[in-house]
């Protein structure tokens, strides 16, 4: 890689050849083979991007196609929406002096905490088989913080708790409460869900993966468009499951995974929040599966690198500048998020370059709050006897009655759309026992709601007791996943010849794993792409002109220059 001092835009990229032809940068990685190397950026270091470049170097490996390939990700991290961050603000330096001082910690990553994607399940076969191949420890949740002795879960309803389990949906008990209560709504849509999760578990397998025609076509094939055109409730009622248990249990899981109601979310993500056997976590957080993803593919990685225009090359390929000004040349471009939050601009946006642009869609601005408390939740605060304790996960409905609104109005009477306490935490300045809370809500909670919700009078809320009461507070805004409004057609794979987009599933199913299958997707399309030209070439010979033009183009892909 060579690094000059370039003050012209990207523009002065696709000047002559001849020009070009002066610099001698060096390739990002050395083949040993004298066929020049496929070159291939990804912006984005999330889910998508992280298996693209995953399986890319798989494949090419496999197909014998000598590939390169740079990451440029916005972020100071790799992960994307999943991401952690350290109880009580500690530094990497605290956390090695602690636990050189704490010779039973227990969890090296105790201090570790979630703020965006928070567990995988057993269905999700591209994120298992990447723990298992990286060899990485993954957990499920705190079964029984200490201290606490109310129940698993409830969900409320912003008056009552509608229910209360002592384990997950599947467990003997809960589901014979839930039949009593609800009759055989339960195991129809049970059984639905497996239906639906059947037939997006295809898309994986020829010969519908990879995606040749699109997301779309993929979708058709397996029965899935049908599923995405009506609303969950809509799709539950016509196969025959109707009454409360959609109201109460299915919104539940839709407002706590997607903060959408069961009348506006479309079927497929409503079934697929209620695929949860087996949900675990890894470790330290869930981005050390793309982080190692990433590592693996030899890939090299440009942090804090936001790409600001890509534009397309007389000589063929396209090229990137970054808000650095670095400039990268090369074969294809994989953009790995939602296109209408790269602010990449483009002087391909017209017929001459049939560059498909991606449509915005609305997505949910959500607020996640992060805080320690050496208090319970307060029974009181939901309308419970002062002796009887909270659920350790309070997932949230609409009361009986209450119209179900769409956007910034989905939260309703309750207020937030989940709180839970995720585990008990030891204070590393007082050494104290605490609790560990997580809310997820349209809005950000104000003191003063964070007190009452903890039963902290107003008399006892002074300066000098904030810091007692609620010992450490983290707030993140996210545009977190679309809203999931019912649809039958999704953004295209391919933005124009050398440009991908993956940010079309996100409206299908916005999910970890659907986004690294389609990451896998992409990687496998410029594969076979690549192989396939390679044949082409190999069978028909290339004639002097066009031997000429791959010749330009070889001797200025893949560079970066600053």
């Amino acid at each position: 890689m060579k690094f000059t001092t370039a003050g012209c835009s990207l523009l002065a990229v696709s000047l002559s050849t001849a020009l070009q032809r002066d610099q001698q940068p060096l390739a990002l990685h050395q083949d040993v083979t004298s066929e020049k190397p496929v070159e291939v950026a990804i912006i984005g270091a999330g889910a998508a991007g992280a298996s693209a470049a995953y399986y890319l170097a798989q494949y090419a490996h496999n197909a014998s196609v000598p590939l390169n390939i740079t990451i440029f990700e916005a972020n100071s991290y790799i992960g994307g929406r999943s991401t952690t961050v350290n109880a009580y603000d500690l530094t990497d330096d605290d956390l090695a002096d602690l636990r050189a001082l704490v010779s039973n910690l227990e969890d090296e990553y105790e201090y570790s905490v979630e703020l965006g994607a928070s567990i995988f399940v057993s269905i999700n076969k591209i994120l298992k088989d990447a723990v298992d191949a990286f060899n990485l420890t993954i957990k499920s949740g705190d079964d029984n913080p200490k201290g606490h002795t109310g129940s698993d879960l409830g969900i409320w309803d912003g008056e009552s708790f509608i229910v209360e389990l002592d384990g997950s949906l599947n467990g003997y008990w809960d589901v014979a409460k839930l039949l009593w209560k609800y009759g055989l709504a339960p195991v129809k849509t049970q059984r639905l869900m497996k239906t639906v999760v059947g037939k997006f578990m295809r898309m994986y397998e020829e010969p519908i993966f990879p995606f040749t025609a699109g997301l779309t076509a993929a979708a058709q094939a397996v029965g899935l468009t049908a599923v995405t055109a009506a609303t969950g409730e809509q799709y539950m009622r016509e196969n025959g499951i109707k009454g409360a248990f959609g109201r109460e249990i299915v919104q539940a899981s839709t407002r706590v995974n997607y903060a959408q109601n069961l009348e506006f979310i479309h079927g497929l993500e409503a079934m697929v929040c209620m695929a949860t056997d087996g949900a675990v976590a890894v470790e330290g957080g869930n981005w050390r599966i793309f982080q190692n993803m990433i590592e693996a593919s030899g890939a090299h990685v440009l942090l804090g690198e936001r790409v600001s225009e890509i534009i397309e090359l007389d000589v063929g390929g396209h090229a990137i500048s970054t808000s650095s000004q670095q400039v990268w040349r090369g074969d294809h471009i994989i953009i790995a998020g939602p296109y209408q939050y790269t602010n990449i601009t483009s002087s391909m946006l017209d017929e001459k370059h049939a560059f498909h642009k991606p449509d915005p869609i609305p997505y949910v601005e959500l607020h996640v709050t992060l805080f320690t408390s050496p208090h319970l939740l307060s029974p009181t605060f939901f309308n419970l006897p002062p002796d009887k304790a909270v659920p350790q996960v309070v997932l949230t409905s609409l009361p009986d009655g209450e119209p179900a609104g769409s956007g910034q109005e989905s939260v309703g009477k309750p207020g937030f759309f989940s709180i839970s306490l995720l585990r008990s935490i030891v204070n590393p300045k007082t050494g104290a026992d605490e609790y560990l809370y997580k809310i997820f809500s349209p809005e950000s909670p104000t003191s003063a709601w964070l007190e009452a919700l903890l039963g902290i009078k107003p008399e006892d809320s002074n300066p000098n007791r904030n810091s007692e009461d609620i010992t450490w507070l983290y707030r993140k805004v996210w545009n977190s996943y679309p809203y999931e409004y019912p649809r039958m057609t999704f953004e295209s794979t391919k933005l124009k010849d050398g440009i991908w987009y993956t940010g079309g599933m996100d409206s299908f199913i916005s999910t970890m794993e659907t986004n690294a299958l389609m990451g896998k997707n992409v990687a496998r399309l410029i594969v076979d792409e690549e192989k396939l030209m390679k044949q082409r070439q190999s069978n028909s010979g290339l004639g002097e002109e066009e031997h000429e033009r791959v010749q330009g183009m070889t001797q200025m892909k893949g560079k970066l220059d600053l």
